[in-house]
Parts: C-alpha cells; structure tokens; sequence
C-alpha cells in the first residue's frame, strides 16, 4: 500500500491526471483492507445524483462566454469612469473587474488571461510601478471567489454536506459575502496607499458623459450579477435556478444584443472549453468520494483528531494550525481538487474544536484565495509569468505585499466570526 501510494504521488507530481491518482490510491486503499472496491463505483456514480451540481457546467459556461466576448473591456470602462478619479482609480478598477470575473469564473486562471492583457497596460500608462501592476493582476486572479456564483462555494458546500456538515449553498454564500468585500476593500486601500506614495501615478479627471457613455454600453451586463445576488438573498431563485438564467441572459447578451459571439460558429468552442473544465472537475470528485469512504472506513480521520488534540489545546491554536495547512495546500493543488480531498478530513476536526461549519468554509476559500498566488508553486504565480512574459522569480517578488495584505485579511476572517456569521442571524 504505501509503496503503490509514493509511487502515485510521483507519478501525479510529473503528470498523471489527478483523478487517476485518486482512484488508484482508493483501490489500492480497498485491498489493503481486503474491502470490496464496488464502493469506489457507487461513490462515483453517486455524483450524478447531486442536484446541485447542475449550477456548476451552468456557471461555468456563462463565465466562459463572458471571458471571450467584449464584456472585459466594457466593464473595465465603466469601473475606470466611476472610481478612477479615486486615488489609485485605475487600480481599484483592476481589483473590482477581477473580482467580478474570478465570481464567474471560478479561479481558474481566465481572470488573468481574460483581463491581464488589458489592464496591464492600462496600470503601466497610468504611472503605477511594473512590479505592483504585475502583483495586483496575479493577486486579483482569485480575488472574488467567495462572491455568487463562485463554482468554488457550490462545490464546497456539495462536499461538506455530503460529509455530514450542516452546509447549505445560499447560506453559504451569504456567510462569504462580508469577508469577500473585505479582501476587497484591503487591496483597494492597499492600492490608494502606494498611488498616493508615487506621485508618476497619474488620476483620471471625473467626466459624466464618459460614465453615462460607459453604463449606456454595458447597460445589458451589468444588472446581471445585481440579478444573481437578488434572485440568491431574496430567496426568489435557488442557484440551479440562477445558474440556467446566468446562461440564458449571457446568450442573449453577448449572442443578440451585443453580436460579440456567433451563436454556431463561437458557441460550440466555447462550450467545449468550459465541458472540459467541468468533466475534470466532477472525475476528480468521484474518485475523491471514493477516497473519503475509504479513510473514513479505516480510520483515518479519527488518527489525525487525536494527534491535533494532543498538541493543540485550544481553538485560536487549532485556527491558526489550520490556515498554515490550508495556504499550504492552496499553494500545492487547485482549488477544486484542495475542496474535495481536504474538505472530508477538517470537517470533524473542526466539529470538535466548535468551529461553525459556514464560518469553515469562509476561512477554506479564503485560504485558497490566497494560496493561488503563494510562492514557490501558486498557479497564479505560472499563469501571470506566461501571461505577462516574465521570470517566475519576478512574480514572486511582486506577489509578496499583497500575499502580506490578504493575509491581514484573513486574520480578521479567522478570529472575527461574527463577520461570516451576522447575515445568517438577521
């Protein structure tokens, strides 16, 4: 067993699909037990049978549809109308744009390929230092994805729920809000204190001919997530129900209105695209339920309870121990495959130290936020050096205060409960 098991593990770090690893570390996890391995086919056909998993290809799809139309530059014009006369306007239009996008996208990278080649420039002609642009636009990759309809939360709140945590996806969602407009406002402040420390960075006067030019242009993309959040908060649509509508609109949108996509010549490649990413996302699931029988059968969430209540004894110690772990594993695996592998093991070590189970899942994805862009291995950290063309060692170096910056965050995240927790109580 644990030479087949170190033997996957290298195998998966040059290459093998995750899902392969996953589901031949379960096999050989069942033979060691001498267990019937038909468990590892019902926990992956089980899949199929989540209802909630309909929003995830939906959402997907209208964040891929949006990405390869002209909605980037439209909603970067009317950011940069509203807030660029702001210190740091310019800035603080890069770190709502992302936001917006990575929410629809699902931090999987199209944020920095979608807007990185248009807000670059936009930042460098503005005065702001090559090294903060660079930072920003690789820390706003995953900016946003505690915001409706992260395909990140849906897919959470599946795994927890499916592992006995009490973990409802609206509920959910509410929970993220506040602490995902925190993220937020720190890196906006964090941008006006260095526009302000660089006088070469330039402010853009207040024009409302622009603005009124700009929302007239966008005026059919931007109610939509003011729609989703409605629809979500107000109780009107469940997120399967928003999710189909997400995709409805963006068609009409970007297909009828807009004509920027031509329904059969551009909407089957972009399909394509998205099923790709989806199809990975729901292999990797099954497997990993699979896994999760297993250890739960052999014990070993039980082992690792005792070896942390051995050494920690209180929760401020446990939630401490806990974001290190986590920022580590962002750091290491996407975040879809971090939910479904680690999600099944922290769930009853955070029972036993009274961790509330929504609050849990704050702290998760915010952890993850962060361990996007986390040296050595962040993958935000690989896309921005393609994206932008440079040295991976420069994207470290960038990184770093807004990795400082997010991590102050967090703290108030972790140790402020009330912050996730005072939306559900009202």
């Amino acid at each position: 067993m644990s030479l087949g098991a170190l033997l996957l593990a290298a195998l998966a770090a040059v290459g093998l699909p995750l899902f392969v690893a996953l589901g031949g570390l379960t096999m050989l996890g069942y033979l060691s037990l001498e267990s019937d391995i038909q468990n590892l086919v019902i926990e992956m056909s089980a899949v199929a049978s989540a209802p909630a998993l309909v929003a995830i290809p939906m959402f997907t799809f209208a964040g891929y549809l949006m990405a390869d139309s002209g909605t980037p530059s439209r909603l970067v014009r009317v950011a940069r109308a509203t807030v660029g006369w702001m210190p740091g306007g310019i800035a603080v239009v890069a770190v709502v744009a992302c936001a917006f996008f990575t929410a629809f996208t699902g931090a999987s990278g199209v944020t920095i390929i979608a807007l990185g080649g248009l807000l670059f420039p936009i930042l460098q002609k503005e005065g702001f230092p090559e090294k903060f642009s660079l930072g920003l636009l690789t820390s706003g990759g995953s900016l946003g994805l505690l915001f409706p309809p992260s395909l990140p939360v849906i897919l959470y709140a599946i795994v927890a729920g499916g592992n006995g945590a009490s973990v409802d996806i609206d509920r959910l969602f509410t929970a993220a809000l506040l602490p995902g407009i925190l993220l937020v406002l720190f890196m906006a402040a964090y941008s006006a204190f260095v526009a302000v420390r660089s006088p070469e960075v330039k402010r853009i006067p207040f024009e409302v001919k622009e603005l009124l030019g700009a929302l007239r242009e966008a005026r059919w993309e931007l109610p939509l997530p003011v729609l989703i959040l409605w629809g979500i908060y107000g109780g009107w649509l469940t997120v399967n129900e928003a999710a189909i509508l997400t995709v409805l609109i963006a068609l009409v949108v970007e297909c009828l209105l807009y004509r920027d996509l031509h329904f059969f010549r551009d909407v089957p490649r972009i399909a394509v695209k998205s099923v790709v990413l989806v199809g990975a996302i729901l292999m990797i699931l099954g497997v990993a339920l699979g896994l999760t029988d297993f250890m739960v059968t052999a014990g070993i969430p039980d082992l690792i309870l005792e070896t942390i209540q051995a050494n920690v004894s209180s929760r401020i110690g446990f939630l401490l121990a806990l974001n290190v772990f986590l920022l580590v594993v962002g750091c290491l695996l996407d975040v879809f495959s971090a939910i479904i592998v680690v999600v099944p093991l922290i769930i009853p070590l955070a029972n036993a130290y009274q961790v509330d189970p929504l609050h849990l899942g704050v702290i998760f994805l915010t952890n993850l936020e962060i361990g996007y862009l986390t040296p050595p291995v962040g993958m935000n950290l690989f896309l921005s050096a393609f994206r932008f063309q440079r040295p991976l060692l420069s994207l470290y170096r960038a990184a770093i205060p807004f990795i400082t910056v997010l991590l102050l965050a967090l703290a108030v995240i972790t140790y402020v409960p009330e912050l996730s927790l005072i939306l559900l109580s009202r």
